[in-house]
C-alpha cells in the first residue's frame, strides 16, 4: 500500500535521472523550476497496476518530463509496457519535442489492439528557462489548470495554449502512425497543474453519478490552493467524500505540479562528469 504521509518537501530528481513505476507510491520530487506530489495506488493492492507515471530529467537540468500512461485492464500485465516507456523516456531525455516520443510509444502499444487493449497518456516536458509547459495528449483526461495570478482553474486543453498543433487524440495502438495534439503554455510562479488517470472523474457517488470533468473543476475551485504540498492529498480526500463508503475500482494516479519559479541549479564539477558519464553510456540511466 501507499504511504499515507505525504513528504512536505521534494527530493530533487539528478541531471538524467529516470523516477517512476507502476507501483504503489506516495512520495514529492522536485526538478528545475517544479516540485511534483505524485500519488498512485493499483486495483485492490495488487502489487503492480495499468497505470504507469515516470518523471525525467535532461542532462542540463533544464527540462523535465512528466509521463502518465493508463492501460486497459489491471494488475502486472503492464510490468512489459512500464519497461519500454522507461526505455522511450531514456532514449529521449534531452529532447524537448514530444512528438517522436509518442510516436514510438504508439508503436510500442499498437500490438495491445489485437488483444483488445489500449492506452492512453498524457506527456508533458517542462523547460525551465522559459517556464513553459509543453503537452502531448494521446486519447487522456485533460489535465487541471490552476492560474495563480486568477484564482481559477481551467482544463489544460489547446484552447488555452501558446501555439497548437494538429489535434489528432487517439488512444495509443489504435491507428499506426497516429499524430498528436502538442502544445505549450507559459507557467507563472505558484500555478498548479493536476495530471490524473480516469479514475477521477469516473468516481461515482452512492446514487451512480460519476464526478465527471464538470464535478471535478467545481471540486477543485473549492479546495485551498495557497499550500501546494497537501493539495494531492486534500483532493482524494474530496473524492473519498463524493464516494462515500464505496472503494475505487480502478488503479489510481494524481500528480500535482507545482511551478516554483526557482532557476536550474548550477552543477559542480562531479555532477558535470556524471552527466557526460551518462551521455556517453559511460554511466547507466
Amino acid at each position: 500500500m501507499a504511504t499515507t504521509v505525504e513528504m512536505e518537501q521534494p527530493q530533487h530528481l539528478r541531471c538524467m535521472e529516470i523516477w517512476g513505476g507502476n507501483t504503489a507510491i506516495d512520495d514529492a520530487i522536485a526538478v528545475a523550476g517544479m516540485d511534483a506530489w505524485v500519488y498512485s495506488e493499483p486495483y485492490e493492492g495488487l502489487k503492480a497496476g495499468g497505470d504507469i507515471h515516470y518523471i525525467s530529467t535532461c542532462g542540463h537540468g533544464h527540462i523535465a518530463r512528466f509521463a502518465v500512461v493508463d492501460v486497459s485492464g489491471h494488475g502486472a500485465e503492464a510490468d512489459p509496457l512500464a519497461a519500454r516507456l522507461r526505455s522511450l523516456m531514456r532514449k529521449h531525455i534531452n529532447k524537448l519535442d514530444q512528438s517522436r516520443f509518442v510516436r514510438a510509444l504508439n508503436k510500442a502499444f499498437a500490438a495491445m489492439a489485437e488483444t483488445g487493449r489500449f492506452a492512453t497518456a498524457l506527456l508533458t516536458s517542462y523547460y525551465a528557462p522559459t517556464g513553459h509547459l509543453i503537452v502531448c495528449n494521446a486519447g487522456h483526461p485533460p489535465a487541471m489548470w490552476y492560474r495563480a495570478k486568477t484564482r481559477t482553474w481551467q482544463p489544460l486543453t489547446g484552447d488555452s495554449a501558446d501555439k497548437v498543433d494538429e489535434l489528432f487524440n487517439l488512444p495509443l495502438g489504435i491507428i499506426d502512425p497516429t499524430e498528436y495534439e502538442q502544445f505549450a503554455v507559459r507557467l507563472e510562479t505558484d500555478d498548479l497543474v493536476v495530471i490524473y488517470s480516469d479514475w477521477l472523474i469516473e468516481a461515482a457517488n452512492g446514487d451512480g453519478k460519476q464526478l465527471g470533468g464538470a464535478g471535478l473543476l467545481a471540486m477543485l475551485q473549492s479546495i485551498d490552493a495557497d499550500t501546494p504540498q497537501g493539495f494531492s492529498r486534500k483532493l482524494r480526500a474530496a473524492v473519498q467524500d463524493y464516494r462515500g463508503e464505496a472503494p475505487a475500482d480502478d488503479d489510481q494516479t494524481l500528480i500535482v505540479l507545482h511551478s516554483n519559479g526557482a532557476p536550474p541549479p548550477p552543477r559542480t564539477i562531479g555532477e558535470t562528469l556524471r552527466v557526460f558519464g551518462k551521455v556517453f553510456g559511460l554511466v547507466r540511466v
